[in-house]
């Protein structure tokens, strides 16, 4: 390990020299070939600190020193027991951010044409600064509901949550849920190994579902706007109290859903 920061610092020390030459900082160029590397790994043996150096043109050190840096900053995570590297949730909430207001017009038709078609809310929520929020929805004129625009959700207890940790990568995800799962209502999820196993499942079937788990009166069916990597981008969501949304409804409104959903991904969208 010595030679390792030994190795690293002499790299630091040429960074500086080839800036000075350049006006580029090559850490900065090194740290994004590795994200690019990171992203477009296609198999596991792909994304060991071994394979991504020999992938960019660098020592095993640098590019140790590199990743271990943009893991501290949640822009990549490793799963310590595979060795594997992977795109971290910070990343996911930088590209939120930057295409939040973008997406959200983007998205208002479609989530109208949702609202229309099952009776119900229709929202979307992001990802930005560790939490999910709401940032648009549309209403049926003929239901009265309590706006959920602007408010910040549990991850663990709302659909919008589960279908997010469902398709992060798992490292990201079990930083995300951190200690202790927190009980809102009777039907929240507080035991680990049940929630890994509906996150398996809302992986499987493309959406999530949540039956009075925040809030006791509000059901909801969410699934993920992904990017070309298959990372989360946004939420789509459709909600309403149980006795509309029922446990009969969930399948079909989960197709509406996710139809809704991909079509918010496909590049300028557009409802005509």
């Amino acid at each position: 390990m010595n030679a390792e920061i030994s190795a690293a610092a002499d790299a630091g020390e040429s960074d500086v020299e080839t800036g000075r030459r350049s006006g580029r900082v090559q850490s900065v160029d090194r740290a994004v070939a590795l994200l690019r590397a990171v992203a477009r790994a296609a198999r596991p043996g792909d994304a060991t600190v071994a394979a991504l150096a020999a992938t960019c043109g660098l020592n095993r050190a640098t590019a140790w020193r590199i990743l271990t840096t943009l893991e501290a900053e949640s822009i990549v995570a490793c799963d310590r027991r595979t060795g594997q590297w992977q795109i971290g949730v910070g990343l996911v909430e930088l590209a939120g951010v930057a295409s939040v207001d973008s997406l959200v017009g983007s998205a208002r038709p479609v989530l109208e044409r949702l609202s229309l078609q099952t009776g119900e809310t229709a929202a979307l929520a992001v990802f930005r600064a560790d939490r999910l929020t709401y940032v648009d929805e549309v209403a049926p004129t003929s239901v009265v509901a309590a706006t959920w625009k602007g408010r910040v959700v549990p991850l663990h207890a709302t659909s919008t949550g589960k279908a997010l940790l469902a398709f992060l990568p798992a490292e990201s995800a079990r930083a995300l849920l951190g200690g202790r799962l927190k009980r809102y209502t009777d039907s929240t999820i507080t035991d680990r190994h049940a929630l890994d196993e509906e996150l398996e499942l809302t992986r499987r079937r493309g959406f999530g579902v949540c039956r009075g788990e925040f809030e006791a009166s509000a059901f909801g069916v969410s699934a993920p706007v992904l990017d070309s990597r298959g990372h989360p981008l946004a939420l789509v969501s459709v909600w309403g109290p149980g006795g509309r949304l029922t446990e009969e409804r969930f399948e079909a409104l989960g197709e509406v859903v996710r139809d809704a959903a991909e079509t918010i991904a496909r590049p300028r969208s557009v409802v005509r």
